[in-house]
């Protein structure tokens, strides 16, 4: 079980079928111009979430997610 604390980034877990759960970690990438938080559930599910330049850059300035690849 994941001790680190659950950002404000919610996705749709495929593993549980369980809407709006919370990530840990998350870290986002861009790739072919989309923002893609990547990170896991409480309990090491992985996740991912797709999301726009603003919400994004908002994740990141409040220091719920870390920047990864592809950012200049």
């Amino acid at each position: 079980m994941a001790t680190e604390k659950a950002s404000g980034i919610t996705a749709y877990s495929v593993k549980t079928k369980t809407k709006n759960v919370p990530m840990v970690d998350p870290v986002i990438d861009i790739k072919s111009g989309r923002y893609i938080a990547t990170g896991t559930d409480g309990a090491g599910n992985k996740m991912a979430a797709i999301m726009g330049k603003a919400t994004a850059e908002g994740h990141i300035a409040d220091g719920n997610a870390k920047k990864g690849t592809g950012w200049a």
